[in-house]
């Protein structure tokens, strides 16, 4: 396995995560999802009424967060022993998740967990502040972005291929509402790094997005 880290960001359903899988899989790399792990962390907090830093902390370290592949390869998510990858995804969650991640110490503890689990190996890892903050020297980072609207139709789909309530034009507002939050939020706002490769995914498919980000590490790698 070559120890290459990658580092994708981008706004909300700009397909990083699916991207990322996909190279991780080819590359044969360690992928972490950190959107799942802000998810997580926001729905502990939600079902349990926390919204003081410490409290949301103290439970998440009671409740670990894990990943694992169910029978079809489909990235899991647990909290302690309880399987929530389905209850991450939830309205609820969706509209609160950048809010708690915009609390410092709540990044603080995840970034820290992140950097760990990237300093055993070869890592793809995504999210909104990975080539900014978790990872600055990455070797390979990629800022990927779409329209809102065709963001809007990815987490449609999505939403409904896990039999998720949704509505499009809603998801077209939240999904500008949320780019607003995270790219002005104070603690680590959602910026493309100096040296991360810009690119739009509008229009194009997920292979050819594959495609071009695996030809620019295997360019690193040889």
């Amino acid at each position: 396995m070559t120890d290459i880290r990658i580092a994708i960001d981008g706004p909300a359903s700009s397909g990083k995560s699916t991207v990322a899988k996909i190279i991780a899989q080819d590359m044969g790399l360690i992928y972490l999802d950190t959107g799942a792990m802000y998810r997580a962390v926001t729905y502990l907090a939600l079902n349990n009424s926390l919204e003081q830093e410490e409290d949301i902390i103290e439970l998440v370290q009671e409740n670990p967060i894990s990943f694992g592949i169910d029978s079809d390869g489909k990235q899991l998510v647990y909290l302690g022993e309880v399987d929530v990858s389905g209850a991450i995804r939830q309205k609820d969650v969706t509209s609160n998740v950048s809010r708690i991640s915009a609390m410092p110490k709540i990044r603080e503890y995840l970034v820290d967990a992140q950097r760990f689990i990237a300093s055993h190996g070869g890592i793809v890892m995504d999210g909104r502040d990975i080539g900014t903050v978790v990872l600055p020297d990455a070797e390979l980072k990629i800022f990927l972005v779409a329209s809102v609207d065709e963001r809007a139709e990815r987490r449609h789909k999505q939403n409904q291929e896990m039999n998720i309530e949704s509505n499009l034009e809603i998801l077209k507002v939240e999904i500008a509402e949320r780019d607003h939050k995270d790219s002005t939020r104070k603690t680590s706002p959602l910026v493309q790094a100096e040296d991360a490769i810009y690119l739009d995914t509008t229009g194009m498919s997920i292979d050819e997005v594959v495609n071009f980000i695996e030809d620019k590490a295997n360019e690193l790698i040889k």
